[in-house]
């Protein structure tokens, strides 16, 4: 019995110690297996484990062939995670410290997409919404034939109404508050900045009604011929020739 025991010890020493040295420790795992788990992870969509992979291959050989790959898919491991502000960080990263990289305009790109996605309603701050407006900017001036650039450009005009939007809002409180002077300033600034966007026909009307509530009515009727052409094909002309004739009627009462 005490044999048969005996034998018993033996063969699990021995098959404890086959495992180990048929086993790597994670100090002797190389650079490249380390990346190929980190993109195993990533493409099975476990973006954290991918995350953690991908830092120990940049901490242990971020100038390694494997050093701007590891960089780019650990900016996209965040990005696909929706944490994009952690994903701008990593891409910045790349751009900044391996400008040769050919994933340099993908991750110029994914910067710009990663803010618009931040950018909030237009009523919040606008912030994020001006970064991604200045990001796509930059990015089409240096990849001015980027495959991107119809996105890009979908993208600047939907964050432009936005702050388009917001600006005009700001001019609305403004004649709530019977600040006409105020709310004339912010109508002009739509106008001038924001010409191009969806709400630029309704600041024109109001530019209108602030300068007819704020009495001025000789520059009420400079912008009604001015904008006459745009007011009159969004059926918003005899809006603003309304407001400044019941303006002139209540100074025409208060003079008598």
């Amino acid at each position: 019995m005490l044999s048969f025991l005996n034998i018993i010890y033996v063969l699990t020493i021995f098959l404890f110690i086959l495992n180990c040295a048929g086993t790597k420790s994670r100090s002797d795992i190389t650079i490249e297996e380390r990346y190929n788990q980190a993109m195993k992870y990533f493409e099975n969509k476990k973006y954290v484990r991918a995350q953690d992979e991908f830092n120990s291959v940049l901490i242990l050989g971020s100038g390694s062939e494997y050093g701007d790959d590891a960089q780019y898919f650990l900016g996209e491991s965040y990005f696909l995670n929706k944490e994009y502000i952690l994903a701008i960080a990593e891409y910045e990263k790349l751009t900044r410290k391996m400008g040769f990289s050919p994933f340099v305009e993908k991750a110029r790109f994914k910067i710009c997409e990663a803010y618009r996605i931040e950018s909030p309603k237009y009523y919040h701050d606008q912030n994020y919404t001006e970064k991604a407006l200045s990001r796509y900017q930059e990015f089409l001036d240096d990849f001015p034939n980027s495959s991107h650039k119809k996105e890009v450009l979908k993208s600047i005009d939907v964050l432009r109404n936005k702050i388009g939007q917001k600006e005009f809002e700001s001019g609305i409180l403004y004649m709530k508050m019977e600040e006409f002077e105020s709310a004339i300033m912010i109508f002009d600034r739509v106008d001038e900045n924001y010409y191009d966007t969806e709400i630029i026909h309704k600041a024109r009307l109001y530019m209108i009604k602030a300068c007819a509530k704020n009495e001025n009515l000789s520059l009420a009727k400079q912008y009604l011929i001015r904008f006459e052409s745009d007011l009159k094909e969004n059926n918003l002309y005899n809006e603003a020739v309304i407001a400044i004739n019941q303006a002139e009627k209540i100074n025409l009462k208060s003079s008598k």
